[in-house]
Parts: C-alpha cells; sequence; structure tokens
C-alpha cells in the first residue's frame, strides 16, 4: 500500500497537465476569481488518472476482495471508485486480463476530472507559474 510521505509518480506531468487546463480555463473567463477558477480547474477532464498503474492496481483488488483501503481521502476514494467501476467493465470485455494489466488500460483512460482539491490546485499553479517566471527571467537577463 502507499505510505505516508510518498509522492505522486507523475508529479511534474499531473502539473503540467494542470497548467495547461488552467491556460485554457483562463482564456474562457470574463472576470477572475480565484476560488471558482480553482474550483472549476479540478472538474476539469484530465488527460488521464494521475495515479500509478501499481497502485491502482492494489486499490483495485482490495475492493474486488470488499478489503477496506485505509487513509483514503474523500477526492481520491471517488477518484478509485470511478477507477473501479472502469476496471469491472474493462474485466468483463477481457476477462483473461490480469488485474495490473487492466489497471494499466483504466488509468490511461481520460478521466473526468482532476481528483485534487481547490486548495491543492491553487498551490500547484502558483508554484508552476513561479517557475515560469523564474525560467522566463533568466532568458531575459542578458537585455536588462
Amino acid at each position: 500500500m502507499k505510505h505516508k510521505g510518498s509522492i505522486c509518480d507523475f508529479l511534474e506531468e499531473r502539473n503540467s497537465d494542470l497548467f495547461d487546463a488552467y491556460r485554457t480555463l483562463l482564456e474562457s473567463v470574463q472576470f477572475i476569481d480565484r476560488t471558482e477558477i480553482s474550483t472549476r480547474l479540478v472538474n476539469m477532464p484530465s488527460r488521464r488518472f494521475w495515479v500509478s498503474e501499481e497502485r491502482a492496481a492494489i486499490v483495485i483488488s482490495a475492493m474486488m476482495h470488499k478489503r477496506d483501503v485505509p487513509h483514503l481521502t474523500p477526492t481520491k476514494k471517488e477518484m478509485f471508485d470511478e477507477i473501479y467501476k472502469r476496471a469491472l467493465v474493462v474485466m468483463k470485455e477481457n476477462p483473461h486480463l490480469s488485474i495490473y494489466e487492466v489497471a494499466r488500460i483504466v488509468v490511461n483512460q481520460p478521466a473526468p476530472k482532476f481528483y485534487i482539491t481547490p486548495g491543492s490546485a491553487k498551490v500547484i499553479i502558483y508554484y508552476k507559474k513561479k517557475a515560469w517566471y523564474e525560467k522566463r527571467k533568466k532568458q531575459l537577463r542578458h537585455l536588462f
């Protein structure tokens, strides 16, 4: 199982995907309300489920055997419920596949949302913008 303090295997990819969605969202709004934008942002579709195939396989297996998966936040529980629902469909269509193969198929499907809190999205966007500005400053430092 996942250990306290472990980090997402796809952290940079997820953050970049979230930042791309953020820029797309900014183009479509007239007024910028950070709270509303972060709420809308986390509910936008994502290009995949941001969880490792191994972790998804472990949780799918636990859910299949009706075992409790400890330490899941409500957001992560919602994500794993969606993954499990899709896994059942894949297993019904392909009964010969292993749990790991099913998990690999499911987590690489587009996700209906990012499954993070609006507060987490604000923090991620802050650090992505800060990194972008720092990179831009280094590129332009010879002009000043």
